[in-house]
């Protein structure tokens, strides 16, 4: 999938769009490439690391490493970019078009063998004519907080930063020129290129050696194009052999091994965890305070992941977070006063329980989006809900061919347990709203979930359990919820005990089994969020809201305890895709509203088929991008979808 003709006067404005970016990664760490071959923002060496380039959250200050014409913002309206993946990778090609030239610039982070490098290689190739290039390489590590060094080397030169330990070497044929500046300098490269001609940059850990490759047939830089060309054909052959694995053959599948790919590009491959986005602090509203950091495993996007990556035949990846699932199991606290849970809702990729949270007042933000924020407070919240989607996807993994060892299982079983005994507590709920506890609907319902998958793990693998205890609350947590999560007088299930307000969450109830989608209290809560906005509903055109912050008689509105607005939910609008799919087995037309739906919502995906969290009220990204949970919805929705279009019963899983 390539992207529309994109006038390139759109360079000159300060930031450009949150859709108008590619991601590249190796599963240690990804970056962001806009269509203009600008890399805005990179941590490094891992996801959760300092930023090297931010300048997506501060245009002026953050470093960006840049390749494009020399003419570009002269001659802005003569030239075009196109972008786009080379087929089945996450290699990224970014094409500039010229009136009397063409040259493209190609960026990828190397995987030879199964493994991630700590490299990162951007080859520009002439295509037509000759044309002059500029290469910016200006990197603010730490996000502007750390200053480097730069020393010339026999093959380009050398990057320190003393201060979080990061020692790189930039690598290329063409002459390099260092510039001085406040933060330590930055490297400056002009270059003629022509029709085939090919120049090679290869940033590198300058203690990952070059000894992975044969010194005979390589010598730096003065065959630094060989080099390349090995890491280009091991990189695209392992991209294309492992998506070879998607077992997914019906409708829409080019965007659905799009969000494979962009959901294995998220994965940490030293522990298995999986992160939420690999940005930070890009925002839900623009100019509003609603900026977080994603760059951590939740368990509830996670556990989702895995579901999706399950459905589509990609079993490994659900094995190796079924590893680091089992050791946040094994290391849960239970006699900690100071805990509210005995597990937390997030971790690091490493496993580190320790995130505080804090803002980078020196950096302007995303389009004057303040504050920007790094580590994330949302980790010491109470949200119960996360020990349903945890037991649903090891029930889940257990049946895909993941079993459950018995050490295991008496992890799980005290946790099943502590959830059986303490489900009443309230909650931050799934939004991790910062307006106080509730007894949000969804967390109870999740809680039922965490008891169900309990017992149907248990007699699946005859495991021994307080069978009875579960079951009894398990089926008083469901009368709880009927009784109490029900409005009457709105004949809808809603935000949280007593409330009046609607939440998108809720659609969650046929799909996990708690209802059935012919249920009259399920089908009257969809009824309910189907209405417009302006009507009480949740439904802006297709796109859904999580829940209605501005609209309607004040007690239907919800609150989360946070100033400005915020756009519609991607994952809410796939879920009422798929709840509207199973629902069609009472009503064909909510069939027929779903593809519809489905259909509408893809045009909101950008050039390459990636979906950030949110969709703005003129149409764009908001929030951090891509988006791990809104791809699995994605890929979720059209599982279903295709098998009822296609004649086939629900998925029961």
């Amino acid at each position: 999938m390539s992207s529309d003709e994109y006038e390139i006067d759109g360079v000159c404005e300060a930031y450009p769009l949150i859709e108008n970016h590619g991601v590249i990664g190796n599963m240690l760490t990804s970056a962001l490439v806009s269509i203009h071959a600008d890399i805005n923002f990179m941590c490094w060496p891992h996801f959760d690391s300092p930023a090297m380039f931010c300048s997506l959250l501060d245009c002026e200050k953050g470093g960006h490493w840049r390749i494009a014409p020399e003419t570009l913002r002269s001659k802005c309206k003569q030239t075009k970019t196109k972008q786009s993946y080379w087929p089945d990778t996450n290699v990224l090609q970014s094409r500039f078009h010229l009136v009397e030239s063409v040259a493209t610039v190609i960026d990828y982070m190397p995987v030879v063998d199964g493994k991630g490098l700590k490299w990162l290689v951007r080859k520009v190739k002439g295509i037509r004519g000759k044309l002059e290039m500029k290469m910016t390489f200006k990197p603010t590590f730490n996000f502007v907080l750390d200053k480097h060094k730069m020393e010339k080397t026999e093959f380009g030169y050398n990057i320190q930063s003393e201060p979080t330990k990061i020692n790189l070497d930039l690598i290329s044929k063409v002459p390099m020129t260092f510039i001085n500046n406040e933060n330590g300098g930055f490297l400056e490269s002009i270059f003629t290129i022509k029709e085939n001609d090919v120049v090679v940059f290869i940033l590198k850990e300058s203690f990952d050696s070059l000894d992975l490759f044969p010194k005979h047939l390589y010598r730096v830089p003065e065959d630094i194009g060989k080099l390349e060309n090995e890491l280009f054909m091991g990189t695209i052959f392992y991209w294309q052999k492992w998506l070879e694995k998607c077992t997914y053959k019906g409708r829409w599948r080019e965007i659905v091994e799009r969000s494979a790919l962009c959901l294995k590009l998220m994965t940490f491959a030293p522990t298995g965890a999986i992160i939420a986005s690999p940005t930070c602090s890009l925002p839900e509203g623009l100019g509003g305070p609603r900026n977080w950091d994603y760059r951590y495993a939740w368990l509830r996007d996670s556990s989702f992941s895995v579901y999706g990556l399950i459905r589509i035949g990609f079993i490994e990846e659900a094995h190796a977070f079924m590893k680091w699932l089992e050791t946040r199991c094994a290391e849960a606290v239970y006699d900690d006063p100071k805990r509210s849970m005995p597990i937390r809702i997030m971790y690091s990729i490493h496993g580190n329980d320790k995130i505080p949270e804090y803002t980078l007042d020196h950096l302007s933000g995303y389009r004057d989006s303040k504050p920007v924020r790094v580590g994330n407070d949302a980790i010491n919240q109470v949200q119960m809900d996360i020990f349903g989607e945890f037991m649903d996807s090891i029930y889940l993994s257990n049946k895909y061919g993941s079993l459950v060892s018995y050490d295991f299982w008496l992890h799980i079983r005290k946790m099943v347990d502590w959830v059986a005994d303490n489900y009443q507590i309230k909650d931050e709920g799934i939004w991790e709203v910062r307006s106080g506890k509730q007894h949000f609907t969804y967390s109870k319902i999740m809680c039922w979930v965490a008891l169900d998958r309990g017992l149907r793990l248990a007699d699946r693998r005859s495991f021994p359990a307080p069978r009875d205890k579960w079951t009894k609350i398990r089926d008083t947590i469901y009368e709880e919820i009927q009784e109490r999560g029900f409005n009457k007088d709105l004949q809808t299930f809603t935000q949280f005990y007593g409330s009046k307000a609607l939440d998108a969450s809720t659609l969650i109830m046929s799909l996990v089994f708690f209802l059935a989608p012919s249920d009259p209290r399920n089908l009257a809560t969809l009824e309910s969020i189907l209405k417009p906005v302006e009507e009480g509903g949740l439904l802006a055109n297709s796109l859904v809201f999580r829940y209605n912050l501005t609209h309607g008689h004040e007690e239907h509105i919800a609150t989360d305890g946070l100033d400005g607005e915020e756009g519609t939910f991607n994952i809410c609008t796939f879920w009422l895709i798929e709840s509207l799919t199973r629902a069609s087995v009472v009503n064909r037309e909510y069939l027929v509203k779903a593809r519809l739906m489905f259909d509408e919502m893809l045009g909101y995906a950008n050039h390459l088929g990636l979906f950030s969290e949110e969709i703005g009220i003129g149409g764009e990204a908001l929030g951090n991008f891509p988006q791990a949970f809104t791809h699995l919805s994605l890929i979720s929705a059209a599982f279903n979808l295709d098998r009822v279009l296609s004649g086939k019963n629900h998925s029961n899983s």
